[in-house]
């Protein structure tokens, strides 16, 4: 009996250490290892510095800028500012990725992301993400609280 209790108390610590359980919804490939869109930055370690204002207003969404240009290779300190009137968030990852994930949100509109790739703003807040981009291609960044992605708060990243 007492045999049987040590090895569900293994099993259940093995289950709370685990990534899943510690990140549950959050398939986005973004925890500590380099995922398809590269990997968490070292803040120890020079970054080039892009600002990224969150706004809304009119019933629009946006990003601004909606577009950038990084090189293979590059780590970069996004300073994200959020202008608008109401909470936004910036989820790093491929279009696919965060399509899926949007998916997820509209279930749990109160998800909060604790991810390297991910900042949650309030109106007039501002964060940062470091992150280094080791692989060439498109991706995506987007507000994936409901509603805010279609009304057009989604950019695009090209990395060369």
């Amino acid at each position: 009996m007492q045999r049987n209790r040590f090895i569900y108390s293994l099993l259940i610590g093995a289950a709370l250490l685990s990534p899943a359980f510690a990140n549950p919804g959050h398939e986005t490939g973004a925890g500590h290892e380099e995922s398809a869109y590269g990997e968490p930055g070292d803040p120890k370690k020079s970054a080039r510095v892009i600002q990224i204002t969150m706004r809304d207003a009119d019933g629009k969404m946006e990003f601004v800028p909606s577009r950038l240009e990084i090189r293979k290779g590059e780590q970069v300190k996004f300073v994200v500012r959020n202008n608008g009137e109401l909470d936004h968030e910036i989820v790093l990852g491929t279009l696919q990725e965060n399509l899926k994930h949007a998916v997820e949100m509209a279930k749990n509109p109160d998800m909060e992301h604790d991810d390297p790739n991910a900042k949650r703003l309030a109106p007039k807040k501002t964060g940062d993400i470091v992150w280094k981009f080791s692989k060439a291609g498109e991706f995506d960044f987007s507000c994936l609280i409901p509603g805010h992605r279609e009304s057009g708060m989604h950019g695009t990243i090209i990395v060369k």
